[in-house]
C-alpha cells in the first residue's frame, strides 16, 4: 500500500507538469490517421495480433507488404551488409560536438533509406532491412563496470540528451510529415546493468535521481527530436516491467510528454513479464498487462497469446486497435504502408552507401573522439624517427575499431595501417602481436626487447568487442558482458612492465575499448597515453593523424574514469550517490570533460547575466585565449552549481557546451544560453524548484572538482542571485 501511495504521488508530479509540447495535428496527419483507422478496420483479430510482433506478415489482399520492425544503427546502419561504420557512441559522446552528431545521423538514415530500396527490390523483408532503426541508447553510464556502456554517450543527462536529439533529428529529416528513416530512444528507463539480472530486477531509485538523472534525456528526444520510437527496458521499475509501465508508457510519455509514435519492447521483455519478473501468471496476462500499460509493438512473440488474452476478456478489441493505430501511423510517415509518392525519401541513390563523404565524415567524428589522457612533451612523434616498435593484438585487428551493433565497411583503417601510412619511408617499423588480449601473463609472446630499444614504441592496449558488451555476444567477458573490475589482464601489464623498463625512447599507449580502465600504473609507465574508444572504420588513419601532429587532440571524456571499482558502490545500487562526475568526491582518476591538446586554452571573465523574466534563458560569457602554437578546437563548457550544491544537489551540473575553434594566441569571448528549466533543482519528491540564494557558474575545460585543478585545468567563475 506505501509503494502504491508513492506512486501515486509521482504520477500526480508528472501530469501536473505542462503539455506544451503537444502540437495540434497537421491536415496531412489527420487525413494519414483516417488512412490508418481504415486499415485496421479491415483486418480480422489474428491479423491484427500479427502485426503487433516485430515480424509483420503481409497481408496480401490489403496491400500490406511483410515488414520487420527490427533494425540497428547504433553507429552505422548494423548487421546488415556494407555501410559506413562510424565510432562507437561513447567515442561521440566524447566529440561533445552537437553538429557533428547530427550530420552522422543524417548519414546514416539516408544510408538505411537506400538500403531499403534495394532490399525491396530484391525482396528482401527480413530482420535489419527494414526502416525502423532502434537507436540511439540513451541510457546514463553510470557505472564503468556495464558492458553496454560503450552504447551511450556517457554518464551526463544533458550532454546525452543533446547529442541524443541531435542524432534523432539527423536521422530522421526534416520534412514535416514524413521520415527518413525512425530513430528509437533506448531503454527506457532507469536500465545500465548489470547485464546478468536485467531479465529479473526491480530497481527503484529515488524520484530525485528518476528526474534528475534517469529521464531527463528521454525527454529532450521526445519532446525536442520528436523520436518516432521509444524503447521500454528488461528490468522493472517500482514493481512494474519497463515493457508493461502505465506508469512510464502512458503516464509520462504519452500524458506528460506528448508522445505521440509507438512503443517496442526490449526483446523478450514480454515474456519476462512472466517468466523473469513473476508479475504474470501466464503469457496472456503478461501480453494483456503490456497492452494496457500502453506497449505497441513486441520484439518478440510472447503477443500470440493476446487471441487468449482476449477470450479471457483481459483486453478488448478496442486495446488492439489502439496499440496498432501508431504502429500503422511509423508506416505511414516512412511511406511504405502504401505507395506513396508524396514522400520526398523513395529516391536516395545506392552512391550514397559507403560514399566518400560519409567516409570523410567517420574520420572526422573518430579524430573528435579520441581523448589524449597523458603526454609528458613527446607527442607529435616524428615522421622521421629512426626506429619505431608497435605492439598489440589490437593494433593490426578491424574488430578492435568496431565496438558491438556494428555494419560492415568495405574500408577498414586499422592502427597499424594508419601508422605505417604515415611514417617516412625511409623509418624501420616492426611490429609484434606482443601479448593475448584477456590472457596471463604467460600468455605474452616475445618481441618486448624491441620496444626497449626503439626510438618510439607504441603499445595498443585494452578491451574489444568479446570482452565488453552485451549478455552473450562479449565471450570472452567474465560477467555476462560487464567486468568485475576495470583493470586490464595481467598479459598486457606485464607486457607494458617489460618494454617500459629501461626504455631509451618515447613509449605510448592507445586504450582501446568503450568504458574507463584503471589506468593509474599504465600513466606511470608510459610517457603518453590515448583513449581511442572504438573509433570506427577510419580509426587508424584518425590515430596517425593525431600522434604525428597533422591534427591537434579536441576529444573529452564522457565519464568519469575513477582509479578503480573500489571507490564505487555496488554495481546493482541504482543511487547516484558517489556516482559520476555530479556526485564522486573521491577517488577520481581523470575527470568528466577532460582532454589534452597540444594547446593550452587559458579561461577568463566568465559572467552570468539574469533575465527580467523568470522564463527568460540564463545568458553566460567567458574569454579564451589559446596560448600554444598550434590552432585547436576548444570543447568549452559550463557547469551550474545551486545554492544547495553539493548537500541535496549535484555537486556541479553541465547546462551549455560549445567546440571553439582558435588560432595560436587567439582571444575570443563565447557566449551561452542556458535554458531557465536547466536552473531549476530537482527536489526529493521528484519535482522541480527554482530556488532562491546564490547561484555558481563555472566555465572551463572539465567538470569542476579537486582532481581538475590538481591537473592544471583552466576555469573561470561567476556567481549571481535569483
Amino acid at each position: 500500500m506505501k509503494q502504491l501511495k508513492h506512486m501515486m504521488i509521482i504520477i500526480i508530479i508528472a501530469m501536473a507538469l505542462p503539455l506544451s509540447t503537444i502540437h495540434a495535428q497537421s491536415e496531412k496527419e489527420k487525413a494519414m490517421t483516417r488512412t490508418a483507422e481504415q486499415f485496421i478496420s479491415q483486418m480480422t483479430i489474428d491479423e491484427k495480433i500479427s502485426q503487433l510482433m516485430n515480424e509483420a506478415p503481409g497481408i496480401e489482399r490489403l496491400g500490406l507488404k511483410p515488414y520487420n520492425w527490427w533494425s540497428e544503427s547504433l553507429h552505422g546502419v548494423g548487421r546488415d551488409g556494407r555501410a559506413t561504420v562510424f565510432p562507437q557512441p561513447i567515442c561521440m559522446g566524447a566529440t561533445f560536438d552537437e553538429p557533428l552528431i547530427k550530420e552522422i545521423g543524417c548519414a546514416i538514415g539516408t544510408e538505411g533509406r537506400a538500403k531499403y530500396i534495394i532490399a525491396q527490390q530484391l525482396k528482401n523483408y527480413s530482420q535489419y532491412a527494414g526502416l525502423t532503426f532502434w537507436a540511439p541508447n540513451v541510457n546514463i553510464f553510470r557505472d564503468p563496470r556495464w558492458g553496454r556502456g560503450m552504447e551511450t554517450y556517457g554518464e551526463d543527462p544533458f550532454l546525452t540528451g543533446t547529442l541524443g536529439t541531435a542524432y534523432v533529428k539527423g536521422m530522421q529529416g526534416d520534412d514535416p510529415f514524413y521520415l527518413r528513416v525512425g530513430a528509437c530512444g533506448k531503454h527506457f528507463a532507469v536500465h545500465s546493468g548489470p547485464e546478468s539480472t536485467r531479465h529479473t530486477a526491480d530497481v527503484k531509485p529515488s524520484y530525485r535521481d528518476l528526474y534528475e538523472t534517469y529521464l531527463p534525456q528521454f525527454k529532450m528526444l521526445v519532446q525536442q527530436g520528436h523520436v518516432e520510437t521509444i524503447m521500454g527496458a528488461y528490468n522493472s521499475l517500482y514493481g512494474e516491467s519497463c515493457s508493461g509501465s502505465k506508469f512510464l508508457l502512458t503516464d509520462i510519455l504519452r500524458k506528460q510528454w506528448g508522445f505521440r509514435g509507438h512503443i517496442v519492447s526490449d526483446c523478450g521483455a514480454v515474456t519476462d513479464i512472466h517468466s523473469g519478473h513473476h508479475i504474470a501468471k501466464t503469457e496472456a496476462e503478461a501480453a494483456a498487462i503490456a497492452i494496457k500499460a500502453g506497449l505497441n509493438l513486441e520484439c518478440g512473440s510472447t503477443f500470440k497469446a493476446l487471441k487468449d488474452a482476449l477470450d479471457q476478456h483481459l483486453i478488448t478489441e478496442k486495446d488492439l486497435d489502439k496499440a496498432l493505430l501508431p504502429l500503422m501511423m511509423t508506416r505511414l510517415k516512412l511511406g511504405i504502408l502504401q505507395p506513396d509518392n508524396a514522400c520526398p525519401y523513395n529516391q536516395v541513390s545506392e552512391t550514397e552507401i559507403c560514399s566518400p563523404a560519409h567516409t570523410a565524415l567517420s574520420l572526422r567524428a573518430a579524430k573528435e573522439g579520441m581523448v589524449l589522457l597523458k603526454n609528458d612533451n613527446v607527442l607529435p612523434l616524428d615522421k622521421k624517427a629512426h626506429t619505431i616498435f608497435v605492439a598489440g593484438p589490437g593494433a593490426s585487428d578491424a574488430f578492435d575499431l568496431m565496438g558491438n551493433y556494428f555494419g560492415l565497411s568495405n574500408h577498414y583503417s586499422t592502427y597499424l595501417e594508419g601508422i605505417m601510412n604515415k611514417v617516412s619511408n625511409g623509418t624501420s617499423v616492426n611490429y609484434h602481436k606482443g601479448f593475448v588480449l584477456n590472457g596471463t601473463k604467460e600468455n605474452r609472446n616475445s618481441g618486448a626487447w624491441e620496444g626497449k630499444y626503439a626510438d618510439i614504441s607504441i603499445l595498443v592496449m585494452g578491451n574489444d568487442g568479446n570482452t565488453e558488451g552485451e549478455e552473450g555476444d562479449a565471450i570472452e567477458s567474465d560477467a555476462n558482458g560487464d567486468r568485475n573490475h576495470i583493470t586490464l589482464p595481467e598479459s598486457q601489464m606485464e607486457y607494458l612492465r617489460e618494454v617500459s623498463k629501461d626504455h631509451k625512447g618515447h613509449l605510448v599507449v592507445i586504450l582501446t575499448g568503450g568504458s574507463p580502465i584503471d589506468v593509474r600504473e599504465i600513466s606511470q609507465l608510459a610517457d603518453a597515453v590515448v583513449m581511442a574508444w572504438y573509433p570506427g572504420q577510419e580509426g587508424g588513419e584518425a590515430l596517425a593523424d593525431l600522434l604525428f601532429g597533422d591534427a591537434n587532440f579536441s576529444g573529452r571524456l564522457p565519464i568519469t574514469f575513477p582509479e578503480s571499482v573500489d571507490v564505487l558502490p555496488a554495481f546493482d545500487d541504482y543511487s547516484m550517490q558517489g556516482r559520476t562526475y555530479k556526485y564522486m568526491k573521491h577517488g577520481v582518476m581523470y575527470p568528466f570533460g577532460y582532454g589534452l591538446s597540444y594547446s593550452h586554452v587559458q579561461y577568463a571573465n566568465a559572467v552570468a547575466t539574469v533575465a527580467a523574466r523568470k522564463d527568460a534563458p540564463l545568458h553566460v560569457e567567458a574569454q579564451l585565449t589559446n596560448t600554444g602554437k598550434l590552432a585547436v578546437d576548444e570543447v568549452a563548457q559550463v557547469y551550474l552549481q545551486t545554492p544547495t550544491a553539493g548537500i541535496s544537489s549535484p555537486q556541479s551540473s553541465l547546462v551549455a557546451f560549445r567546440r571553439v575553434h582558435l588560432e595560436p594566441q587567439q582571444s575570443t569571448t563565447v557566449d551561452f544560453e542556458v535554458a531557465a528549466e536547466q536552473l531549476k533543482t530537482i527536489q526529493a519528491d521528484g519535482s522541480a524548484r527554482l530556488l532562491k540564494g546564490r547561484y555558481h557558474i563555472v566555465v572551463g575545460g572539465a567538470a569542476p572538482m579537486e582532481r581538475t585543478k590538481e591537473l592544471g585545468i583552466s576555469t573561470s567563475t561567476a556567481d549571481f542571485d535569483l
